[in-house]
């Protein structure tokens, strides 16, 4: 298991609560939007490993790609023109939560992020619930404009049924096709299509907006893209 639970497990956090109470308040009012979701997913995973720690030990996981610029097999097939534009590592508060690569076509600009295909893959490096990636991305979908309740549980539904619980070393790739929806893939076999344009614009908004709350990350990730 990774730092995070061995730490929880210790009391580390606990035995610092009282002295850092004030600062800890002040750097949440200060924190991102999308820190404060990847923190809780931080949270949310050290549970997730400490209950799954029978099925961690020993069980194989997904080497990552064995080149950086090497589109992934299932890439290769749903997008085969595609290069890469940029990619980041992210961390939150120190902890590193995943390695993200941003894959486009030629014809990608970043005026128009809607309007052409392009690909995103997150290498986790910690364990997550999917039912608190589900909710957090929701979160997150809501900064560019409300959703109303039966839209958010309409795309809730599709997120956990795409989305599964994660570990690190997994893998979920994600594809924007215009005018379709999104099509997404863990550790290289589909999972399933989100035939819904706007939850797909919304979705890969969370990372690509220019409103996103990580806009050095968004950054990263555009940095080989065209204007």
């Amino acid at each position: 298991m990774g730092v995070l639970p061995r730490l929880l497990r210790s009391g580390f956090f606990a035995g610092q609560h009282q002295r850092h109470a004030v600062h800890a308040a002040q750097a949440l009012r200060r924190a991102p939007a999308l820190a404060l979701y990847l923190a809780a997913l931080l949270c949310a995973g050290a549970s997730a490993a400490q209950a799954e720690a029978s099925l961690a030990a020993g069980a194989p996981r997904p080497a990552p790609a064995a080149s950086a610029r090497q589109l992934p097999p299932e890439l290769a097939q749903a997008l085969p023109q595609a290069r890469l534009l940029g990619s980041a590592r992210l961390r939150v508060w120190g902890f590193e939560v995943y390695d993200s690569r941003l894959w486009a076509t030629a014809a990608f600009s970043a005026a128009s992020l809607e309007a052409t295909p392009l690909a995103l893959e997150l290498a986790y490096l910690r364990d997550f619930k999917a039912q608190d990636i589900a909710e957090r991305s929701l979160k997150e979908m809501r900064r560019s404009q409300p959703l109303s309740e039966a839209q958010a549980a309409r795309w809730k539904a599709e997120l956990l049924r795409v989305i599964p619980n994660v570990r690190a070393g997994d893998r979920i790739l994600g594809v924007h096709r215009p005018g379709q929806g999104a099509a997404f893939w863990f550790n290289g076999q589909l999972t399933g299509e989100v035939r819904d344009e706007d939850f797909s614009a919304r979705f890969f908004d969370i990372w690509l907006s220019p409103a996103t709350s990580e806009p050095q990350l968004r950054a990263a990730l555009l940095a080989g893209a065209a204007p």
